[in-house]
């Protein structure tokens, strides 16, 4: 029959002391070797995750860096196509009036197409004879012009000279001067070499009516279908997205043509009374290119000036910079929030990252596409929970 243990037999009274001072350094020794295996694999673990952040992050750059690359090889159809939907969006009301009539929507399409190609074609007339007039009677105000250009010259001859008196050592004024001789490109010359951007141009411009067109008749299906393209419990919020930049590009395409044409009619007035020739050509110009942000006041200054050489006095140019900043400052700050409101807010480092980049990108047409293609980013980072961070940055 079998003995329960007790204190006497128990091993643990029976292990004497040299035996259990042999057994705790080696328990030890097992806690520490266990210690340091988990360390190792807690930092193997570490360097894992490290390793595969980095790798995440090498490619979200190369993704960013890709995505840029084909935005600049793709430049001629996007800014088409991005042209294209402004278009659309500007004349979408007038298909919808026409449409409240029972005019079917492709025939509202279409008559809202040849509409805009006939006021396209009116103001490329108007513009193109009133800068060939323009280019004609310009000879009239040579010699004004050689007398402020020449003026100009010697005052930069004698700060020039006082430099190199200053700066320049005796014995390096009798040195010859190398001479470079340099062909002058001829006229064939230049066209040849602007043949390709030209045909390019107008290959673009060919293709817009028609995509203006499309878009406006396809207008529900797309939209429909876009919103289709999404599952099912994020549709909504797509709806919603779509909805908005329609909007923002609706209302930012009306406030700039409203703006657009009060800066022209206040500028052609001033420069009317200031005895500018071509004021209505120059107006316009200057009133519509003032709504380039930042960029705009400089660019709208431009032609006043140069048509003002040798007619304007020191109030006049005085009166340009003030009627040119004026308008710049006013429709920026005050107007232009007013006329958009809350579907366009966007602080001014965003504007004007947005601006540098997509002018380095696409070139002038840049300029025009920047300030709606950011605010679409914007739009489109508000509903993204994990691009809300960056929506409210990019906001005011």
């Amino acid at each position: 029959m079998a003995t329960e243990p007790t204190a006497a037999n128990s091993p643990l009274v029976q292990t004497s002391p040299t035996e259990w001072a042999r057994v705790r350094p080696i328990n030890k020794a097992a806690v520490a070797e266990d210690r340091a295996a988990e360390s190792a694999k807690v930092e193997e673990e570490e360097i894992l995750h490290a390793s595969m952040k980095a790798g995440s992050v090498a490619q979200i750059v190369v993704a960013a860096i890709a995505v840029v690359g084909l935005i600049y090889l793709l430049k001629v159809v996007l800014v088409t196509v991005l042209t294209a939907m402004l278009l659309a969006f500007a004349l979408e009301p007038i298909v919808h009036q026409l449409g409240r009539i029972r005019i079917p929507r492709p025939v509202g399409a279409l008559f809202a197409v040849v509409l805009l190609i006939a006021v396209a074609a009116g103001l490329s007339h108007f513009f193109y004879s009133r800068a060939v007039e323009f280019a004609t009677e310009l000879p009239k105000y040579s010699s004004k012009i050689r007398g402020t250009i020449s003026g100009l010259r010697a005052q930069t001859n004698k700060i020039e000279e006082s430099t190199k008196s200053v700066i320049a050592s005796p014995k390096l004024n009798n040195r010859p001067v190398p001479v470079e001789i340099q062909e002058s490109p001829g006229l064939s010359h230049i066209i040849s070499a602007g043949s390709g951007t030209l045909g390019d141009l107008l290959l673009a411009i060919s293709f817009v009516p028609f995509l203006v067109y499309f878009m406006l008749t396809w207008k529900d299906h797309v939209h429909a279908n876009t919103v289709h393209l999404f599952p099912k419990e994020h549709r909504l919020v797509a709806h919603r997205t779509v909805a908005r930049i329609s909007e923002m590009i609706r209302s930012f395409i009306t406030g700039n043509l409203i703006i657009g044409l009060a800066n022209a009619v206040i500028s052609g007035v001033v420069f009317w009374r200031l005895g500018i020739p071509y004021f209505y050509f120059l107006g316009a110009i200057s009133g519509f290119v003032s709504l380039i942000p930042y960029l705009g006041v400089v660019l709208a200054l431009l032609p006043p000036l140069a048509a003002g050489i040798g007619i304007l006095d020191k109030t006049g140019v005085l009166t340009v910079f003030v009627t040119v900043i004026g308008l710049h400052v006013v429709t920026t700050n005050v107007i232009f929030p007013k006329v958009v409101g809350k579907r366009l807010q966007l602080n001014p480092l965003a504007v004007t990252l947005a601006l540098l980049f997509w002018a380095w990108i696409w070139g002038a047409m840049g300029l025009i596409l920047a300030v709606p293609l950011v605010g679409m980013t914007k739009i489109i980072c508000d509903y993204i929970d994990s691009l809300r961070g960056f929506g409210a940055w990019l906001g005011d």
